[in-house]
Protein backbone atom coordinates (compact mmCIF):
# COMPACT_ATOMS: atom_id res chain seq x y z
CA UNK A 1 0.00 0.00 0.00
CA UNK A 2 2.70 2.49 0.72
CA UNK A 3 4.11 1.86 -2.40
CA UNK A 4 0.93 3.06 -4.18
CA UNK A 5 0.52 5.74 -2.27
CA UNK A 6 4.43 7.01 -2.60
CA UNK A 7 3.67 6.35 -6.48
CA UNK A 8 0.64 8.36 -6.47
CA UNK A 9 2.47 11.33 -4.75
CA UNK A 10 5.05 11.00 -7.64
CA UNK A 11 2.68 11.27 -10.42
CA UNK A 12 0.55 14.13 -8.62
CA UNK A 13 4.42 15.82 -8.17
CA UNK A 14 5.50 15.09 -11.79
CA UNK A 15 1.82 15.96 -13.13
CA UNK A 16 1.69 19.47 -10.80
CA UNK A 17 4.86 20.65 -11.95
CA UNK A 18 4.55 19.81 -15.68
CA UNK A 19 0.81 20.98 -16.22
CA UNK A 20 2.04 24.36 -14.11
CA UNK A 21 4.86 24.76 -17.01
CA UNK A 22 1.99 23.94 -19.91
CA UNK A 23 -0.38 26.75 -18.30
CA UNK A 24 2.86 28.86 -18.70
CA UNK A 25 3.76 28.27 -21.70
CA UNK A 26 0.34 27.46 -23.09
CA UNK A 27 -0.68 31.57 -21.87
CA UNK A 28 2.64 32.39 -24.10
CA UNK A 29 1.00 30.98 -26.42
CA UNK A 30 -2.07 32.68 -26.26
CA UNK A 31 -0.29 35.96 -25.77
CA UNK A 32 1.63 35.66 -29.15
CA UNK A 33 -1.35 34.31 -30.82
CA UNK A 34 -3.55 37.63 -30.21
CA UNK A 35 -0.50 39.81 -30.98
CA UNK A 36 -0.15 38.08 -34.43
CA UNK A 37 -3.75 38.54 -35.04
CA UNK A 38 -3.47 42.44 -33.58
CA UNK A 39 -0.74 42.64 -36.07
CA UNK A 40 -2.64 41.31 -39.18
CA UNK A 41 -6.12 43.03 -38.52
CA UNK A 42 -3.45 46.29 -38.52
CA UNK A 43 -1.47 45.13 -41.74
CA UNK A 44 -4.59 44.19 -43.30
CA UNK A 45 -7.18 46.95 -42.33
CA UNK A 46 -5.12 50.28 -41.63
CA UNK A 47 -2.29 49.62 -44.22
CA UNK A 48 -4.23 48.19 -46.32
CA UNK A 49 -1.22 44.87 -46.91
CA UNK A 50 -2.27 41.16 -45.53
CA UNK A 51 1.30 39.65 -44.17
CA UNK A 52 0.82 35.83 -45.23
CA UNK A 53 1.88 34.32 -42.05
CA UNK A 54 -0.51 35.64 -39.02
CA UNK A 55 -3.15 33.77 -39.16
CA UNK A 56 -1.34 30.24 -40.04
CA UNK A 57 0.69 31.34 -36.69
CA UNK A 58 -2.21 31.87 -34.80
CA UNK A 59 -3.47 28.40 -35.70
CA UNK A 60 -0.21 26.75 -35.05
CA UNK A 61 -0.17 28.32 -31.23
CA UNK A 62 -3.60 27.87 -30.84
CA UNK A 63 -2.97 24.42 -30.97
CA UNK A 64 0.13 24.16 -28.88
CA UNK A 65 -1.79 26.00 -26.43
CA UNK A 66 -4.70 23.45 -26.01
CA UNK A 67 -2.29 20.86 -26.59
CA UNK A 68 0.06 22.22 -23.36
CA UNK A 69 -3.09 22.82 -20.98
CA UNK A 70 -5.42 20.30 -21.25
CA UNK A 71 -3.81 18.00 -19.10
CA UNK A 72 -5.01 21.00 -16.35
CA UNK A 73 -8.79 20.66 -17.39
CA UNK A 74 -8.64 16.80 -17.14
CA UNK A 75 -7.06 16.60 -14.02
CA UNK A 76 -8.89 19.13 -12.46
CA UNK A 77 -12.51 17.07 -13.36
CA UNK A 78 -15.78 18.87 -14.25
CA UNK A 79 -17.89 16.56 -16.09
CA UNK A 80 -20.79 16.94 -14.14
CA UNK A 81 -23.39 14.85 -15.21
CA UNK A 82 -20.54 11.96 -14.91
CA UNK A 83 -19.80 13.16 -11.22
CA UNK A 84 -23.23 13.34 -9.87
CA UNK A 85 -23.85 9.79 -10.74
CA UNK A 86 -20.85 8.67 -9.15
CA UNK A 87 -21.81 11.13 -6.61
CA UNK A 88 -25.30 9.00 -5.88
CA UNK A 89 -23.53 6.06 -5.83
CA UNK A 90 -22.68 3.49 -2.40
CA UNK A 91 -18.88 3.79 -2.06
CA UNK A 92 -18.07 0.16 -3.61
CA UNK A 93 -20.20 0.29 -7.24
CA UNK A 94 -18.19 4.34 -6.75
CA UNK A 95 -14.97 3.57 -7.01
CA UNK A 96 -16.18 0.66 -9.51
CA UNK A 97 -17.51 2.72 -11.71
CA UNK A 98 -14.60 5.65 -10.98
CA UNK A 99 -12.01 3.06 -12.42
CA UNK A 100 -14.17 1.64 -15.28
CA UNK A 101 -14.92 5.07 -16.66
CA UNK A 102 -10.65 5.97 -15.89
CA UNK A 103 -9.69 2.34 -17.48
CA UNK A 104 -11.82 3.11 -20.63
CA UNK A 105 -10.51 6.90 -20.88
CA UNK A 106 -7.23 4.97 -21.17
CA UNK A 107 -7.68 2.90 -23.24
CA UNK A 108 -8.82 5.31 -25.41
CA UNK A 109 -5.79 7.86 -25.08
CA UNK A 110 -3.74 4.68 -25.84
CA UNK A 111 -5.51 4.54 -29.08
CA UNK A 112 -5.29 7.60 -29.93
CA UNK A 113 -1.61 8.21 -28.82
CA UNK A 114 -1.31 5.79 -32.10
CA UNK A 115 -2.91 7.79 -34.12
CA UNK A 116 -1.16 10.59 -33.41
CA UNK A 117 1.85 9.03 -33.27
CA UNK A 118 0.88 7.85 -37.17
CA UNK A 119 0.23 11.91 -38.42
CA UNK A 120 3.11 12.98 -36.83
CA UNK A 121 5.31 10.55 -38.23
CA UNK A 122 3.34 9.98 -41.38
CA UNK A 123 2.80 11.51 -45.26
CA UNK A 124 1.02 14.16 -43.45
CA UNK A 125 3.68 15.31 -41.06
CA UNK A 126 6.13 15.77 -43.72
CA UNK A 127 4.55 18.58 -45.63
CA UNK A 128 5.67 22.01 -44.95
CA UNK A 129 3.05 24.73 -43.99
CA UNK A 130 1.99 27.32 -46.34
CA UNK A 131 3.35 30.50 -44.74
CA UNK A 132 5.40 29.50 -41.81
CA UNK A 133 9.04 29.33 -42.31
CA UNK A 134 12.32 28.95 -40.08
CA UNK A 135 15.83 30.13 -40.54
CA UNK A 136 18.37 27.27 -41.13
CA UNK A 137 21.52 28.94 -41.05
CA UNK A 138 23.32 31.30 -38.18
CA UNK A 139 22.88 34.26 -40.44
CA UNK A 140 19.49 33.73 -41.41
CA UNK A 141 20.13 33.72 -45.28
CA UNK A 142 18.43 30.42 -45.74
CA UNK A 143 14.88 29.44 -44.85
CA UNK A 144 12.79 26.14 -44.74
CA UNK A 145 8.79 26.22 -44.41
CA UNK A 146 7.86 24.36 -40.82
CA UNK A 147 7.17 20.92 -41.09
CA UNK A 148 3.28 20.18 -40.26
CA UNK A 149 5.00 17.41 -38.04
CA UNK A 150 5.70 20.45 -35.52
CA UNK A 151 2.35 21.54 -35.24
CA UNK A 152 0.35 17.94 -35.02
CA UNK A 153 2.62 17.08 -32.00
CA UNK A 154 0.93 19.48 -29.96
CA UNK A 155 -2.14 16.78 -30.06
CA UNK A 156 0.65 14.21 -29.01
CA UNK A 157 2.21 16.19 -26.25
CA UNK A 158 -1.64 16.86 -25.17
CA UNK A 159 -2.84 13.20 -25.13
CA UNK A 160 0.26 12.39 -23.14
CA UNK A 161 -0.78 14.78 -20.68
CA UNK A 162 -3.97 13.08 -20.85
CA UNK A 163 -2.70 9.54 -20.48
CA UNK A 164 0.00 10.70 -17.12
CA UNK A 165 -3.46 12.13 -15.80
CA UNK A 166 -5.54 9.18 -15.93
CA UNK A 167 -2.51 6.97 -14.46
CA UNK A 168 -2.52 9.01 -11.41
CA UNK A 169 -6.27 8.92 -10.85
CA UNK A 170 -6.54 5.80 -11.41
CA UNK A 171 -3.89 5.17 -8.57
CA UNK A 172 -5.74 7.64 -6.55
CA UNK A 173 -9.11 5.73 -6.81
CA UNK A 174 -7.19 2.32 -6.22
CA UNK A 175 -5.89 3.90 -3.16
CA UNK A 176 -9.16 5.72 -1.99
CA UNK A 177 -11.36 2.20 -2.72
CA UNK A 178 -8.81 0.42 0.07
CA UNK A 179 -10.30 3.03 2.48
CA UNK A 180 -6.81 5.16 2.46
CA UNK A 181 -7.90 8.52 0.75
CA UNK A 182 -6.35 10.67 3.71
CA UNK A 183 -3.13 9.41 2.99
CA UNK A 184 -3.58 11.54 -0.73
CA UNK A 185 -2.43 14.81 -1.44
CA UNK A 186 -5.35 16.98 -2.44
CA UNK A 187 -5.37 18.22 -6.06
CA UNK A 188 -6.02 21.52 -6.00
CA UNK A 189 -7.54 23.65 -8.11
CA UNK A 190 -7.01 26.70 -6.80
CA UNK A 191 -3.09 26.67 -7.13
CA UNK A 192 -2.18 28.20 -10.90
CA UNK A 193 1.32 29.50 -10.00
CA UNK A 194 0.54 32.83 -11.57
CA UNK A 195 -0.79 31.24 -14.71
CA UNK A 196 -4.67 32.16 -14.39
Amino acid sequence: MQGLIGLSKLFALVNASALALGRWLGAACILLMVIFILAQVFFRYVIGLALPWPEEASRFLMLWSAGLMIGTAYRRGGFVAIELLVALLPGLLRHLLTLALLSLALVILWKAWQIGLREVTGLAGRFGTDSLNVPTSWDLSSWRKVPKSWQMSSMLVGIAALISVTLELILREVISALGRRDDLPAISDQVMLGAE
